[in-house]
């Protein structure tokens, strides 16, 4: 008999281990890859982004209207002015950027990792790497090790498997099948903070790579004002990622090349003579596009409307033909997950008493910009703080 089992060794599952840990319980923590959080330092390649530092009610907007209470209440518990002190409180100081994002000072997340594990290692936890869970009967867990089958039977269990996006990092999804197996609820996964396919034409080769900035881009309600860049396979980047969850729902999308300037305002910068110059180059002078976004311009509204007015409109909102989103392994996150029906208030399965589900493989999105790890976070600590009150009976 385990006392207390936390299987996955990602953000989420950390948390509730270390509230576990200083609770008294004794943890053991699973992890199927050879190495403990590799999604996490895979995110602090390029910046760690913690969380983002800005009222709550505006942060907590950023979820959705659909946003379940649970979810509510574990970034009530958890949010941003919690992220930022319990990372300075391992020594690791924090800056936030002009758009309110904090990062470490480090702008890694190794650092972050190895203090963590050493507080976690100086509370006496037990870990182990390449114990892959395959099933469970109640509350017995069976895994495949390097030293062959092995079985654990905890007093309690936090699940903390990831959702299916970044496979090759632990993030495979494989455990649904075994949940819904188990007469759970599981939601189906789908690509979220991720990508568009487009089709180019041969003329946009040589605008592989290039930025699209100052711009907005609309997917049915949903409004983004960030960069976005022209690749190979289509557009990407952080002005993309917010309009997935309306994309998935079959909204179109348009671009918007001139945000800061209003229909009109266009259409009497292109009522200007243009004299000799040629309609490409008189766009090109009097709206002052980049020679990326004009290249997206005529990708998608050429040949050009004579009309200054028609012309304006096709500008302020370029029709964006797609074919879906990239596949979900190129996510960066994934909407679906073990559903909150499944789930009592403290993340415990209803049908498993003493069985809790946390971070990204529970039914939930968010766009990026440290609203994600936040929420990884905030339900491991919620579940791993109800999970040490647990007694078994």
């Amino acid at each position: 008999m385990t006392d207390a089992l936390v299987i996955g060794g990602g953000p989420a599952g950390l948390m509730a281990a270390e509230a576990l840990l200083q609770a008294g319980r004794a943890v053991t923590l699973v992890e199927a890859k050879p190495s403990i959080g590799r999604k996490f330092l895979m995110a602090g390649k390029s910046g760690l982004n913690l969380t983002k530092m800005q009222a709550f009610g505006p942060f907590l907007a950023s979820y959705g209207a659909s946003l379940h209470p649970t979810m509510r209440a574990c970034l009530k518990s958890f949010g941003p002015d919690e992220v930022k002190a319990w990372t300075e409180g391992m020594g690791q100081t924090t800056f936030a950027g002009s758009t309110g994002r904090l990062f470490p000072d480090a702008m890694k997340a190794s650092p972050l990792l190895r203090a963590w594990l050493a507080r976690l290692d100086g509370l006496g936890l037990e870990r182990h790497t390449r114990w892959r869970w395959v099933d469970w009967e109640r509350n017995i867990h069976h895994f495949d090790t390097p030293e062959g089958p092995r079985v654990l039977t905890p007093r309690v269990t936090v699940f903390a498997l990831g959702g299916a996006s970044w496979a090759r990092l632990g993030s495979d999804g494989q455990w649904a099948e075994r949940f819904a197996a188990n007469g759970i609820t599981v939601a189906p996964f789908q690509p979220s903070n991720v990508g568009v396919v487009v089709e180019w034409s041969e003329h946009m080769t040589r605008h592989f790579g290039a930025p699209l900035k100052g711009i907005a881009l609309h997917a049915g309600d949903t409004l983004s004002r960030g960069e976005a860049v022209i690749s190979k396979r289509g557009l990407e980047g952080g002005g993309v990622y917010p309009l997935a969850p309306a994309l998935r729902e079959g909204a179109a999308l348009t671009l918007d090349l001139l945000p800061d300037l209003g229909l009109e305002a266009v259409a009497n910068r292109l009522a200007k003579p243009k004299g000799k110059a040629s309609l490409s180059n008189h766009l090109r002078r009097v709206l002052k596009l980049s020679p990326a976004a004009q290249a997206i311009a005529r990708e998608f509204v050429h040949p050009w409307p004579d009309d200054p007015s028609v012309l304006a409109q096709a500008v302020k909102a370029v029709p964006i033909r797609h074919s879906g989103l990239r596949p979900m392994d190129e996510a960066i996150s994934t909407a679906g997950g073990v559903s909150f029906d499944a789930l009592d208030d403290t993340l415990m399965l209803k049908d498993r008493p003493g069985t809790f589900c946390v971070g990204e493989m529970l039914d939930w999105d968010a766009p990026t910009g440290g609203y994600l790890l936040t929420a990884c976070f905030a339900t491991g600590l919620w579940a791993g703080r109800h999970a040490a009150e647990y007694d078994r009976p």
